[in-house]
């Protein structure tokens, strides 16, 4: 017995009462072999692990659901194309428990779906992808016509003698350059040291003037724009600094003038106070007011 079929037979349990008669272990004990996966085989359902084929969003959330996703789908065949048979594919998307089923398509050689999702449009451009554009159904049917091949043999040995020269052109010079790999790889690794050895004497030269970045060598266009660079003279840098403080200053008057106005103020109400105490002597007639003096004075002359 193989190490393989030893493993097989330690991982059953054959009972007491089991004997070889009565056949299989799955027999005996009224059971399928794909235990689980087959409990709705009588209504002609398997259950499979299905792989999304391609992107797709689910019509419950409107979530994306990627290609290679799995799922546990029930199985079951729901027709025929001539001789091939036609299955469909039920699962439940994991994000919201939404059914979706998809369906073979053998005609076309895809899958379809049927409900509870929308298939992601995803374009490519040819040259992009670098592929080739597949000829289309009516192409595929004038190419199988030995007529149609027959009309357009002599246009496509044109196109291949115009196109050869150029092709073999290529390939020389393909062949040219991968003949010494070894001279290839030499003047590559050359090329690379001479790099890092001029990238070191550039941060050399940084760390000596003392910047924190590495320096690009100079160029003749920034000796002209450094040239061309024209400093102002000292009296019209400090002109310019004058203007620009005096239109910084604010146009409220600073902490000095509300000092001046603040002793004006006291000034004027020891004014008022000395006024209002002579008023008060003049109303008592311990003063004579200046107007009564000076008539007094007139009429006595």
């Amino acid at each position: 017995m193989s190490s393989l079929a030893a493993a097989r037979a330690d991982n059953f349990y054959y009972p007491p009462e089991w004997e070889p008669k009565k056949g299989s272990l799955n027999k005996f004990q009224g059971q399928h072999p794909l235990r689980e996966r087959a409990r709705k085989l009588d209504q002609g359902i398997l259950i499979i692990r299905f792989e999304m084929p391609f992107n797709i969003w689910c019509g419950g959330c409107n979530s994306m659901i990627a290609k290679g996703v799995r799922f546990n789908a029930e199985k079951k065949q729901v027709g025929n194309y001539y001789s091939t048979k036609i299955w469909s594919f039920t699962m439940k998307s994991a994000c919201c428990k939404h059914e979706i089923v998809i369906q073979t398509d053998p005609k076309n050689c895809e899958y379809v779906i049927i409900s509870g999702a929308q298939r992601k449009t995803e374009d490519y451009d040819i040259e992009d992808a670098e592929t080739f554009a597949l000829p289309a159904d009516e192409e595929r049917g004038k190419l199988a016509d030995p007529f149609y091949r027959l009309e357009h043999q002599e246009e496509d040995l044109r196109k291949k003698k115009e196109v050869e020269p150029l092709l073999v052109r290529l390939q020389r010079v393909s062949d040219s350059r991968h003949a010494d790999d070894y001279s290839l790889n030499r003047a590559l690794r050359a090329r690379l040291r001479n790099q890092k050895r001029r990238v070191e004497e550039e941060e050399g030269v940084s760390r000596r003037m003392g910047l924190g970045i590495r320096l690009l060598p100079p160029s003749e266009e920034d000796a002209a724009v450094t040239a061309a660079v024209r400093f102002a003279s000292k009296f019209d840098r400090n002109r310019k600094n004058k203007r620009a403080a005096i239109m910084a200053s604010s146009i409220f008057p600073d902490s000095s003038a509300s000092a001046s106005g603040s002793k004006r103020s006291e000034l004027e109400s020891k004014r008022r106070k000395i006024k209002a105490t002579a008023a008060s002597a003049s109303l008592a007639g311990r003063v004579k007011p200046l107007l009564w003096q000076h008539s007094a004075g007139f009429v006595k002359h």
